[in-house]
């Protein structure tokens, strides 16, 4: 099991038990609009349990937490708004044809300038993150904006490391190793559990593939 990296996650906004209770409040708000990933977790307690953490722990990875829940009310909008994951993720990305999206998963990219919120997304094809928003980037004098986007192409991957932190056991990782050896570290997912074994999954079918 890999470590994880150092300082991935943000600290999160400090404050007292005013500031707590509200952002249990805003969660709850957030978590009605997290139903379009709910709905493919299931029913059962403990599921709907390991979603409810899962949810606060993605909320407090992000710098601020009232920003990350602003942010992922924006995203389910947009996503109503577009027609779907299926939509974006072919407006976002080259696609083939045949290729087919088969999971989405709400989490952050770890960067040296901290993490970053957006959707990682599983297809027939390739490992996909794109940004929620365009970031700012200096291109000689002027500041230009973009989204962050990563592509690794299913055959071009070498390892998937699921890593819980050894200080705090509600950070959970996924190292993403491709075979030109760049890695991606990803987390605060919502559906921690369900990324692991689909991204395995597909590395394990593109070894077969290959073989």
């Amino acid at each position: 099991m890999s470590e994880a990296p150092p300082s991935a996650a943000g600290d999160g906004d400090a404050g007292g038990a005013s500031v707590a209770t509200g952002a249990k409040s805003t969660m709850e708000t957030v978590k009605n609009v997290f139903s379009m990933w709910g709905k493919k977790v299931g029913k059962t307690a403990k599921k709907a349990e390991d979603l409810s953490r899962n949810t606060w722990q993605h909320l407090k990875t992000g710098p601020s937490f009232v920003d990350a829940a602003m942010g992922r009310l924006a995203q389910g909008t947009k996503v109503i708004a577009e027609g779907g994951f299926k939509k974006i993720f072919q407006q976002t990305f080259d696609s083939f044809p045949e290729e087919q999206l088969k999971e989405s998963y709400a989490c952050y990219l770890s960067t040296s300038a901290g993490p970053i919120m957006g959707i990682l997304y599983l297809s027939s094809a390739k490992l996909a993150f794109c940004s929620d928003n365009p970031l700012p980037h200096k291109n000689g004098d002027q500041t230009e904006w973009s989204y962050y986007k990563v592509i690794i192409p299913l055959h071009q991957l070498r390892a998937v490391n699921p890593s819980i932190s050894r200080t705090n056991s509600a950070e959970k990782y996924i190292q993403i190793v491709s075979v030109d050896n760049h890695e991606f570290w990803f987390m605060g997912f919502l559906r921690y559990e369900s990324a692991v074994a689909h991204v395995q999954e597909a590395l394990q079918n593109n070894y077969k593939a290959q073989s």
